[in-house]
């Protein structure tokens, strides 16, 4: 299609009636007014659609094969996602009945745990009052079982008198 009146051309206006004036006669000249103006903008408006179509025309056909190559592969992508999230879901359900299953030990270990933290903090204090009795360092060396030495103290010098 093309533009029935071209562009930058202005519509020629109609001539006016000499004489005696018709009722309606400026309403007709609106009109004709308006038809015209309708005509320009639609012949403007298929004009740029025009240019619009030949610009995307250009553009797909200057497209990248590596983009041709990848839209080709679009489909497999799609399908190895859908098999990879169907995976994904079957690995989280499994999960899900194994934590079920081992939920009644967790329950255990969390009633344990502190009866297991109260025994080791009663050996540390007996140990530590075993080691305060006298005699103890000497009976765990006779029997090889010395526990930790203590650092040996420092020794002072003696300073010399003048």
């Amino acid at each position: 299609m093309t533009n029935p009146k071209k562009r930058g051309r202005a519509a020629e206006p109609v001539p006016e009636p000499q004489g005696r004036k018709v009722p309606g006669a400026d309403l007709l000249s609106a009109a004709q007014a308006a038809v015209g103006a309708a005509q320009t903008a639609a012949g403007q408006a298929i004009d740029a659609a025009q240019q619009t179509a030949g610009y995307a025309f250009d553009a797909a056909v200057r497209l990248p094969p590596a983009s041709a190559q990848l839209a080709a592969q679009l489909p497999d992508l799609v399908e190895n996602l859908s098999i990879a999230v169907d995976r994904l879901n079957s690995t989280i359900d499994r999960l899900d009945r194994t934590l079920a299953l081992a939920d009644p030990v967790f329950a255990t270990y969390d009633r344990l745990l502190p009866r297991l933290e109260a025994m080791i903090s009663l050996g540390e204090d007996l140990f530590g009052a075993l080691a305060k009795l006298p005699g103890v360092g000497l009976l765990g060396r006779l029997t090889g079982r010395a526990g930790e030495e203590p650092p040996p103290e420092p020794t002072k010098k003696k300073r010399p008198r003048c």
